[in-house]
C-alpha cells in the first residue's frame, strides 16, 4: 500500500510538471511591451489584441510622430501600477511557443488587462467574430479620439508584416497627404528605441526556414552598416516576430 501511494505521488508530481497550470499565481509582472508581460519564468502574451511593438511610430493630432510602442508598453506599466497581476493560461502561443495566451488582471480586478488597453486606445481587438469582446471598447475609444486614435497609424500587424500600402487607422489619417503620413509611419531610418539594439532585416532567404526575417546582434560580422527595417530588444523578442539569427553571428567551436 505504502508502494502504491509513492508511485501515485510522483506520477502527481509528474503530471503537475507537464501539464500547464490554468491559473497562475499572483506575482509581480515585468512589462515586456505593450502586449507582453512576464509572472517568475513564464512569459503571456496577452489575449484578444494586438498593440504596436516597441520600435514602432505614429503619428499624432499635429502630424508629428512619436513613438507609440514605447507608450503602448508603458501605459501598460501604468495600469499595473507595481500591484499583483494573475493570468488564466489559454495555451502556447501559435505564433511562438515559447510564450502563453493569458488572460491577465490586475489582483482583486475583474477588468482584464486586454480590456483596459483597447479602453484607454492603446491596443485593438483582433477577435474576428461580429461580437468580439473588446469591439465596443476599440468603437468607444475610437469615438473618444483615445491614444493611437487621436492621430494615424498603422495597424500593428501590417506594420509587422512591412504593409505599407493598408488602411491607415485614426482621426488624423488625411487622403491629401497619405504619401508624407505613409513615410513617417515606414521611414527608411527607423528609430532605435533605448536599450533594443538588435537589427532585424525581412529576407526572402529567411523564408527557406519559416522565417520573415533575419536579426543581427553587436557581434555580428554583418551588424555594421546594416539599415534595420526592425529594432528589437532581446533575441527572444526577434524570434517570436519571426526573424532567425544571422549567420555569422553563431559561435563557433574550436576543435581541440
Amino acid at each position: 500500500m505504502k508502494q502504491m501511494r509513492s508511485r501515485i505521488l510522483l506520477i502527481a508530481a509528474l503530471l503537475s510538471m507537464l501539464l500547464p497550470t490554468s491559473q497562475s499565481s499572483a506575482a509581480t509582472a515585468i512589462v515586456r511591451d505593450g502586449n507582453t508581460l512576464q509572472l517568475g519564468n513564464v512569459i503571456y502574451r496577452l489575449d484578444g489584441i494586438d498593440v504596436p511593438s516597441i520600435d514602432q511610430l505614429c503619428i499624432d493630432e499635429h502630424a508629428d510622430s512619436w513613438t507609440c510602442g514605447i507608450e503602448a508598453r508603458d501605459q501598460l506599466t501604468k495600469l499595473i501600477g507595481g500591484k499583483q497581476v494573475r493570468c488564466d493560461d489559454l495555451g502556447a502561443d501559435p505564433t511562438y511557443k515559447k510564450r502563453r495566451i493569458g488572460v491577465c488582471k490586475i489582483e482583486g480586478e475583474t477588468t482584464s488587462l486586454s480590456q483596459l488597453l483597447v479602453q484607454k486606445g492603446f491596443a485593438l481587438n483582433i477577435e474576428a467574430s461580429a461580437s468580439g469582446r473588446f469591439k465596443p471598447d476599440e468603437a468607444r475609444a475610437r469615438e473618444d479620439r483615445h491614444g493611437l486614435w487621436k492621430g494615424c497609424f498603422a495597424a500593428p500587424r501590417e506594420f509587422r508584416a512591412a504593409k505599407k500600402d493598408g488602411p491607415l487607422l485614426g482621426a488624423a489619417c488625411r487622403a491629401d497627404r497619405d504619401r508624407e503620413i505613409r513615410e513617417a509611419l515606414f521611414p527608411e531610418d527607423l528609430v532605435m528605441p533605448a536599450r533594443c539594439n538588435i537589427k532585424g532585416k525581412y529576407a526572402v532567404r529567411a523564408r527557406v526556414t519559416g522565417n520573415l526575417g533575419i536579426y543581427h546582434l553587436q557581434a555580428c560580422r554583418s551588424y555594421p552598416g546594416l539599415k534595420p527595417d526592425r529594432w528589437f530588444c532581446s533575441e527572444e523578442d526577434a524570434q517570436a516576430a519571426g526573424f532567425r539569427r544571422a549567420y555569422n553571428c553563431r559561435s563557433t567551436t574550436k576543435s581541440k
